[in-house]
């Protein structure tokens, strides 16, 4: 690779302005407060007249910026302007000069009139908590990952199978599959967790089911006897604590299982109360709504008061129990029932009953919307992450069988240039407060998709994957395996269970642990903004900065030389296709 001189050319003469500390001066605690932002202009844009654009009460207003300070490469424009609503959006506007008349907002500068649904977008006050920002997460299926040799009875519904039995994948069987995973067996383990540098573990559900995916639960009472109760996972959470690991558990608001405790009582009486938490119409088929038509999983209905309490309930006591968050599953769809939505409302409820404690949601689509309001404080970001590499990083020779479906789109995967996973990757960012977008995971697979080294095809392009989780903004999720290169062509078919005591690439594991650990340790990787460098089909170079740190990582999916206009440089990570410098 050929390193240029330092200079300005390129992505780097583009006008920029993102959430991070060196563009936001100011953020007020309070509503009333003022925000003080910069907009960075290199010297090779200039403009007569800078003007900042903002909503207050759903109108919106001007104020005009100011040179605040001039280095060698660029002006910064400063503006100042109250935050009287809890989000509050805004974009630039370049006027005269050579900008001639633009806008410059989250997706890049436009010489047209633009929506706001792309505009910045801040908030009063934090955030979220500051430990996750920090975070590398785990992903932990618990039925897969490890026996503790719990002897409880399987139930009537389950079909034991040998920890090393691949899954049916797809079959009747499939839901089915105990292999006797269990919460005293992820403790034992948990060696393992802290060597990857891991300091979060988000636990798929744990409640009680009738199944082994466990999203149908029969009752949120108690932890299932078949992951050993209420008393492990409190031992977990303990000695997750003691070195410094937070936990996460997974619950579903949407629906719950048609055997749960509630439901039972609701087609068993209609007075009862629990007849309330869902939508029986004798119009649907089976006399009840569900989740996607699946009569074994009945939607539950936020209308209802009761419910909310009971769900209070529930949330806050596993809480005391020693988790430290929780992971929303269908998050895009809680609340959401033909002209009713109330998904906002719930986002927000729920943050509110969890206190300080972290609330993650599981959003496969656009989730852009949900998070333009203090509710959820990220997303699992399959569209705006996910998507964008799995379609640059496919393998060469993609099998059109195992990778049919491409998440809701009933095509194969697509493969793509690197200016269209990177156009992707910013209109995603945009709309959103910057926060949310720092406190969404950015996940390459997980317990519902293919496994990523299936998707990338090498341990290569697996390992530029897992590069750009620890690089972009954004909390890396790694699913439990994946460190090991893990196969799996669709959601059951990688679920399989973790190879104890077999032949690992210890070398691909060793390179796994050298970028969490590089992601625990620079803090512009965890807190710092977003400039792209350099973007080509097969290679993409970024900045992350601070006011103390800057970084410059560069991604390959091939092999090439490429100049980048900077000198000065500390090469902290190497290997073949992915490397991270400092900027000195």
């Amino acid at each position: 690779m050929t390193l240029a001189p330092v200079g300005v050319q390129g992505l780097l003469s583009e006008p920029h302005h993102d959430g991070s500390d060196l563009h936001v001066i100011e953020r007020p605690d309070e509503l009333g407060g003022e925000a003080v932002v910069r907009l960075r202009l290199p010297r090779g844009t200039s403009a007569d007249r800078v003007l900042l654009r903002y909503e207050r009460d759903g109108e919106p207003r001007g104020v005009e910026a100011t040179v605040d300070e001039e280095t060698e490469t660029d002006v910064w424009w400063r503006a100042e302007f109250p935050l009287a609503n809890p989000v509050t959006r805004y974009r630039w506007l370049l006027s005269g000069g050579t900008a001639g008349y633009a806008w410059v907002n989250a997706v890049g500068r436009t010489a047209h009139e633009v929506a706001d649904s792309d505009d910045f977008v801040i908030t009063a006050g934090r955030w979220g908590p500051e430990w996750h920002l920090d975070s590398v997460v785990y992903e932990v299926f618990p039925d897969r990952f490890a026996s503790s040799g719990l002897e409880v009875a399987p139930p009537e519904w389950a079909v034991p199978r040998g920890w090393g039995e691949l899954p049916t994948g797809r079959g009747r069987p499939t839901p089915y599959e105990l292999y006797g995973g269990d919460l005293r067996g992820i403790e034992q383990r948990l060696d393992h967790v802290e060597s990857l540098n891991a300091n979060v573990i988000y636990l798929t559900p744990f409640f009680p089911a009738t199944s082994t995916h466990r999203y149908d639960a029969t009752t949120f009472d108690h932890v299932d006897p078949l992951l050993g109760g209420d008393d492990a996972l409190r031992s977990l959470a303990d000695a997750a604590h003691a070195r410094g690991i937070r936990l996460l558990g997974d619950i579903t608001l949407n629906h719950t299982g048609y055997r749960h405790e509630w439901f039972e009582r609701a087609r068993a009486d209609a007075t009862a109360p629990e007849r309330d938490f869902y939508y029986f119409d004798d119009s649907i088929p089976g006399g009840y709504e569900s989740w996607l038509g699946h009569r074994t999983l009945p939607k539950l209905n936020w209308l209802s008061d009761e419910l909310r309490v009971r769900f209070s309930q529930v949330l806050q006591r596993y809480l005391e129990l020693g988790l430290d968050g929780w992971r929303i599953d269908v998050a895009n769809m809680v609340g959401r029932y033909r002209d009713l939505d109330l998904n906002r409302d719930v986002s927000k409820w729920t943050r509110q009953q969890v206190g300080e404690a972290l609330v993650i949601a599981e959003h496969g689509h656009d989730f852009r919307p949900d998070l333009a309001l203090r509710g959820w404080h990220g997303v699992m970001n399959y569209s705006g992450f996910l998507r964008p590499l799995w379609t640059w990083l496919l393998r060469d020779d993609p099998d059109p069988e195992q990778q049919r479906q491409f998440w809701g789109i009933a095509v194969g995967v697509p493969r793509l240039d690197g200016a269209a996973a990177v156009a992707a990757l910013r209109r995603f960012r945009a709309g959103v407060p910057w926060e949310s977008v720092l406190h969404s995971w950015n996940l390459l697979d997980s317990h519902d998709t293919a496994r990523f080294r299936t998707i990338a095809g090498t341990a290569e392009r697996h390992l530029v994957g897992i590069g750009l989780q620890m690089t972009l903004p954004g909390v890396p999720m790694i699913f439990a395996g994946d460190e090991l290169g893990l196969e799996g062509a669709w959601g059951e078919d990688a679920r399989r269970t973790m190879p104890w005591g077999g032949q690992w690439d210890e070398a691909f594991v060793g390179e796994v642990r050298a970028l969490t650990r590089l992601r625990r340790s620079l803090p512009a990787l965890a807190r710092g903004g977003l400039r792209f460098v350099h973007v080509a089909p097969d290679a993409i170079a970024f900045l992350r900065e601070t006011k103390d740190e800057r970084l410059l990582v560069l991604a390959q999916r091939t092999p090439e030389e490429i100049s980048l206009p900077f000198d000065q440089l500390e090469l902290l990570y190497d290997h073949d296709l992915f490397r991270i410098w400092r900027i000195r």
